[in-house]
């Protein structure tokens, strides 16, 4: 139990990186020059892709993926809403939804036996 309790630490910490990185690129992206936002998102996306090496070396590709992108999308659209006081539509809360729901399948499905 412990060890699954560690790679979900490891997909957390990928996902936070990555929103972090789309973050800082967002800051850094306004300004016209090359600029520490930008230098630091690019800093926390490496971070996040050793993060990720250690998910894939544990987790299938086929769950891996789309529960780490489909966290990161959710999360990096909740940072844009709280952070640049984006608005998002009705329509666009159904779909993280929707979205959020699909990754509880695809991370909760027992793996068919052969």
């Amino acid at each position: 139990m412990s060890n699954q309790f560690f790679f979900a630490w490891l997909i957390l910490i990928t996902v936070a990186l990555n929103t972090v990185a789309q973050t800082l690129l967002k800051l850094g992206a306004v300004q016209k020059s090359l600029n520490i936002y930008l230098l630091i998102g690019v800093g926390c996306y490496a971070l996040s892709t050793i993060f990720y090496v250690l998910v894939l070396g544990k987790f299938n590709l086929s769950v891996a993926y789309p529960v780490v992108i489909g966290l990161t999308v959710a999360t990096t659209a909740i940072a844009g809403i709280i952070i640049f006081n984006e608005k998002v539509s009705m329509l666009q809360l159904i779909g993280m939804v929707l979205l959020l729901s699909g990754i509880t399948a695809i991370a909760f499905a027992k793996p068919p036996s052969n």
